[in-house]
């Protein structure tokens, strides 16, 4: 893409320049290469959005909640419209391949309106009867919802939180990460073509000191959804204590897939490998702690090795590609850091560790780390308790069930877990121990998103997905009527 993009903040159903006129500057994660020049925005950003907002609430609270399914239908009809194109600006501005942003982000994000939309039409109040009361729960939209957004899956967790936050009747300002803002523009055009009323959705670009800050802070943002790191997490929720604000918080992880003695290891490995490495180990559901059964380590990991050694690195824009770049010169510095560290808590790198041999000269100014596995570690060292969220995994035998459920809760973190075995009695009861919010048994990453995601301990607080989100973006108001 040799053309610089310049994107624009979309406000009250308007596209507008920043109010300081700052810009910051957007690179392709696999060249390196100056592809966008982003709104720096800021705190005037924020309070004309969230007044346009908040002119809208009353308008968009009225319609019925089918009819609010029926705008979300709208969104995903032309978002599915519009596929290939979500592929592209995915796989550009995050480095991740092309087929994954396809099959995942584009398609999940599509999926993510249609499922809100059906679980608007389902959505009955409740009724309690007492024997001289009637007893009536109803709905109530919240407000205005703050909505901030990774560079991970950009599309995938916006729509996540847009599509029931405009079903239960809020009105939006969102705010994506700085790195990847390309869908959620196209997102805007979207909403801007099938005609949502002016206000109702509005879309701030910006990093997180100039414009997240504010948005949380802001007395008129009635709730905060965010997902991202566990320290940026941190100061959301400070911020957002003071007004006693909605808050759901969907943080980081050091999950731990569990490999016990009985796994059928060729049939399950390509399921492993896929929970170590998707998107470049950059979703925050992956398992970077292996841990393995003593009796079967040196074969799994022989097994493993031979696995990821296989993948396919390169330009994400090959169908064939497998692992992409990682998003940004900083973060993949960051990853090599606990790299070198590894080495120095004496540590093993059995592949990877540094650059792919062999990128092509386009990509040489990208930001690359072939996947890496690290042996010899002690399962408290930092590298096997601490966050580091890209193409690497750290193995560590165990010897019974009780030690590996002792190991994958010897985090900070909570957010999911794995367990691979023929005993299925056995992973289940497994499962319940684990100190997390999700864990799969013989698979991993596969959703129904009738059920409530999120973590425990520093991975998050609250519930979204299914009726969690429902709940979550509404108020829950109780009539009692008295019979005579």
């Amino acid at each position: 893409m040799s053309d610089v993009v310049e994107l624009s903040n979309f406000i009250a159903g308007q596209w507008q320049p920043p109010q300081c006129q700052h810009w910051i500057e957007n690179f392709s994660p696999a060249t390196g290469e100056h592809i966008a020049n982003i709104p720096c925005s800021s705190s005037e950003d924020i309070d004309l959005a969230v007044e346009a907002a908040l002119d809208a609430a009353e308008q968009w609270s009225q319609f019925s909640i089918n009819e609010r399914a029926d705008w979300l239908e709208k969104i995903a009809d032309e978002l599915e419209q519009r596929t290939d194109e979500i592929a592209q600006l995915e796989s550009l501005d995050t480095g991740k391949p092309i087929t994954l942003a396809r099959n995942v982000d584009a398609a999940r994000s599509v999926a993510n309106f249609r499922f809100f939309a059906n679980q608007g039409r389902e959505f009955e109040s409740e009724i309690f009867e007492m024997s001289d009361a009637t007893n009536r729960v109803l709905y109530k939209p919240v407000g205005v919802a703050g909505l901030i957004t990774p560079w991970n899956l950009p599309l995938y967790l916006l729509s996540w939180k847009v599509a029931p936050a405009l079903l239960m009747g809020n009105t939006i300002v969102a705010k994506p990460s700085e790195m990847t803002p390309m869908t959620a523009s196209l997102l805007a055009e979207v909403i801007e073509d099938v005609g949502l009323p002016r206000g109702v959705f509005n879309l701030v670009h910006g990093n997180g000191l100039d414009a997240g800050a504010p948005l949380t802070a802001h007395p008129d943002i009635n709730l905060i959804s965010f997902t991202g790191g566990t320290a940026t997490g941190r100061e959301v929720a400070k911020s957002a204590s003071s007004g006693f604000k909605k808050l759901s918080l969907e943080l980081g992880g050091k999950n731990a897939t569990i490999i016990r003695e009985d796994v059928d290891i060729e049939s399950m490995m390509p399921g492993i490998v896929r929970a170590s490495f998707l998107n470049q180990g950059q979703v925050c559901l992956c398992g970077s702690r292996i841990l393995i059964h003593e009796s079967i380590y040196d074969v799994f990991v022989e097994a493993f090795l031979n696995a990821v050694n296989d993948m396919i690195v390169g330009d994400p824009a090959d169908d064939e590609t497998e692992l992409g770049a990682l998003i940004s010169a900083a973060h993949r510095d960051k990853v090599m850091s606990y790299i070198d560290l590894a080495e120095e808590e004496g540590g093993d790198i059995l592949c990877g560790g540094g650059p792919p041999v062999g990128i092509p000269d386009a990509f040489a100014n990208g930001f690359w780390i072939s996947p890496t596995v690290i042996d010899g570690l002690t399962p408290d060292s930092r590298c096997a308790t601490e966050e580091i969220f890209g193409p690497v995994v750290t193995l560590h035998p165990f010897s019974d069930d009780g030690e590996a459920i002792e190991i994958a809760n010897m985090t900070d973190y909570g957010l999911a877990g794995s367990i691979w075995t023929q005993d299925v009695d056995a992973g289940s009861r497994m499962a319940e121990q684990i100190e997390s919010g999700m864990v799969w048994v013989n698979c991993w990453l596969h959703r129904d998103l009738r059920v409530p995601f999120g973590g425990v301990k520093h991975s998050g607080v609250g519930r979204e997905g299914g009726r969690w989100s429902l709940s979550f973006f509404s108020e829950a108001v109780n009539i009692c009527v008295k019979r005579e």
